[in-house]
């Protein structure tokens, strides 16, 4: 590729924050880092009509196929093309990073991570069991030529090798070609803290945001998508888009260092519905809304003939957990539109960053919800 491929494990020059939804305090990075041991890394690429990329997001910094965490998934609407969430369902664990690209880059991202893993773990497929990749997508082909087939191995190795605590949001990685509520999508992150039977414990969400109509946009309960719709300004071909019905897709993911099994993380990989719905969308017909949640609370070793959990938050005293899971989704949501930037690609197809669409609209909502 000629054009540039970005790695990216650090943040972008500093904006503004954006509104803090909800009454839950935010971790001190406001991410989903704040729930110690996950990192995140971002490949992007940006040459011309290729915009595109890969987000990985690693539970821990040690060999997951040997010491795998907890995790279970939810499919609030099931327009997707993801990998490996069948073996999640079935036994409740990760065996590999999480892994964020387009439609058509799922393939090659799945062999990446195979291949890591028998590097890591050479009786992979031998003396021991297959692994199982887990890869989630969205189609960015609005801005990105997604038939280019781009995507290659090599980005996600180069993202996995980036991931650190402190990454980029918005219009990079995996988000770089994604469009939410007809302006520019992508990456955001936000985290939650609670407290649990006096225990403070802390929620963290990822998000790939490839969703929604514009009309519907809503951000701490103001909708501001309404007035942006009926501004002249606003670009053309969105202004079409907004009278479509609803499409797209996002992926949520939630990390929490409370120890819960894989049947309570289903649960809280529920919740995340209702930070999405907040925000306007009504998952529609065609859009993939897929939610997972994992712990870092224990790790479940590959080897061993009896697995001891440590205690478990009982089932009465999730809900903390379940609004932390909520708003930090929501919180996320907002962030990959406040982070993005504009951003033009393929056939001169453009989606405006929501900070270039209403700088003044913003600017209000920032200051009427602190």
């Amino acid at each position: 590729m000629s054009g540039r491929t970005m790695t990216e494990g650090v943040s972008q020059t500093a904006r503004a924050p954006a509104p803090h939804v909800g009454a839950l305090p935010a971790g001190p990075r406001g991410t989903i880092a704040d729930v110690a041991g996950v990192v995140v890394g971002h490949c992007t690429l940006d040459d011309g009509p290729v915009q595109t990329g890969v987000t990985v997001v690693r539970p821990h910094d040690g060999n997951l196929y040997r010491d795998k965490v907890a995790a279970a998934a939810t499919v609030i609407n099931g327009f997707g093309k993801s990998i490996g969430l069948v073996q999640v369902e079935e036994l409740g664990v990760l065996e590999t990073p999480i892994a964020l690209t387009n439609t058509f880059g799922v393939g090659a991202v799945a062999h990446a991570q195979i291949r890591a893993a028998i590097a890591a773990n050479p009786l992979i497929g031998r003396e021991w069991p297959t692994v199982n990749p887990l890869v989630f997508e969205c189609n960015d082909g609005y801005l990105n030529d997604i038939q280019a087939l781009a995507v290659r191995e090599r980005h996600y190795d180069a993202a996995l090798a980036a991931a650190g605590d402190t990454f980029a949001r918005g219009a990079v990685g995996a988000g770089r070609g994604m469009s939410c509520f007809d302006l520019k999508g992508g990456i955001g992150s936000a985290s939650r803290v609670v407290s649990v039977a006096s225990a403070a414990y802390t929620v963290g969400a990822l998000v790939l945001a490839n969703f929604g109509r514009l009309p519907m946009l809503s951000i701490g309960g103001m909708p501001l998508g309404r007035a942006l719709a009926e501004r002249a300004a606003l670009e053309p071909r969105a202004r079409e888009d907004a009278a479509k019905p609803e499409q797209g897709s996002i992926i949520m993911l939630i990390a929490t260092d409370a120890a819960l099994d894989a049947r309570q993380l289903k649960r809280l990989s529920m919740r995340a519905a209702a930070g999405l719905a907040r925000t306007g969308s009504t998952y529609g017909q065609g859009s993939g809304d897929i939610a997972l949640a994992f712990s870092t609370a224990y790790t479940v070793p590959h080897e061993a003939d009896f697995v001891a959990l440590p205690p478990c938050v009982a089932d009465a005293r999730l809900d903390p957990l379940f609004q932390a899971a909520a708003d930090s989704v929501e919180q996320a949501i907002v962030d990959a539109l406040w982070q993005a930037t504009t951003v033009a690609g393929r056939d001169g197809h453009r989606r405006l960053s929501l900070a270039d669409a209403a700088p003044d609209l913003t600017r209000i909502l920032a200051q009427t919800t602190r």
